[in-house]
């Protein structure tokens, strides 16, 4: 019996492949004793569904999670890592135009080279990548494309093939400073939360408990003053000011721009732009840091409701974000 027959076939709804990261996953199972194997896209020709070196991880029980193309191959990948954590070896699949798998075709009509390989010490995997999210630094994973050795090493490189290796960096998680509390403001509480964003809410001397059904991962209800001594912002952060108070909203945005916050924004009306950027050349902000500062906070999609408006400001910072 090959290891395919052995489980359950996919989901009929992808719900393995909403989200790109792997480690919560990944963690999860080393802490129940898993064993697990990665399957990498390293190489496209043409067209691709998904870019480079989008990962799927496969559990030696079935669970998957992550997906490297559309729907097209996902099935057939679990079956070959299911198989490579029989027998140790790793395995280049290739699939789509040109490719010998005569019964697996891209509908892009593109041609795609996934690397499966086991994960040789699950914890010891997953203990690199935590360490590395809680310095809030790059780490890149180098992989030998010949023999599956995989190691971390902290230069940066960006992600793809050289000389038969494969390098995958893995960036902080985007980070989402939110100060206010009005409906906007949990509005995208509310959507940050479906996109796995770390998000941070502020608001000062605010209720002690939680809006309902919302969970920050962390809420800052002292002065705004004290708030901003504890915030780490760094290039992978964006900062949102949405508290209709102008003096709190120059504070934030002021202390934002001195730091290497990707993004940053103030909710509100064009006309007050002017008077904004006026107020932050006092407040001592360097010229050279107003590339980073977008005002109004959100892309101009048309957005009227609370829930348009949080869609157009997480669109912003998606266009924005370091690549």
């Amino acid at each position: 019996m090959t290891a395919a027959a052995q489980f359950s076939p996919l989901p009929q709804w992808p719900l393995y492949g909403l989200t790109d990261d792997l480690f919560p996953t990944l963690e999860r199972w080393s802490a129940e004793g898993k064993r697990a194997a990665l399957a990498t896209l390293v190489s496209i020709t043409g067209s691709s569904p998904r870019p480079l070196g989008s990962e799927m991880a496969i559990c030696e029980d079935g669970e998957v999670q992550g997906y490297v193309s559309g729907g097209c191959v996902e099935a057939a990948v679990r079956a070959e890592a299911l198989e490579c954590l029989k027998d140790g070896q790793p395995r280049m699949l290739d699939y789509g135009a040109g490719s010998p798998i005569l019964d697996i075709q891209l509908t892009c009509g593109g041609r795609i080279g996934i690397f499966v390989r086991a994960v040789p010490d699950l914890p010891a995997h997953v203990t690199a990548l935590r360490a590395t999210r809680e310095k809030r630094s790059p780490i890149t994973l180098l992989t030998d494309l010949d023999t599956g050795h995989m190691r971390f090493c902290d230069e940066t490189h960006p992600t793809g093939n050289e000389a038969g290796r494969f390098f995958r960096q893995y960036l902080p998680p985007l980070r989402l400073i939110l100060s206010g509390g009005d409906p906007i403001t949990l509005a995208l509480l509310s959507l940050s939360g479906l996109m796995g964003l770390e998000t941070i809410l502020l608001r000062p001397y605010g209720p002690p408990e939680l809006p309902p059904g919302l969970s920050p991962a962390h809420y800052i209800r002292g002065s705004l003053d004290a708030a901003l001594s504890t915030l780490v912002l760094d290039r992978w952060t964006a900062v949102y000011s949405l508290t209709h108070d102008a003096l709190s909203d120059l504070t934030l945005t002021a202390h934002a721009l001195k730091s290497e916050a990707f993004c940053v924004s103030i909710l509100g009306s064009r006309r007050k732009i002017p008077g904004r950027l006026e107020a932050l050349r006092a407040a001592g902000v360097p010229e050279n840091a107003f590339n980073r500062l977008h005002l109004p906070a959100g892309l101009e999609i048309g957005a009227r409701t609370p829930m348009e408006i949080a869609l157009s400001i997480l669109t912003q910072m998606i266009a924005t974000r370091p690549r």
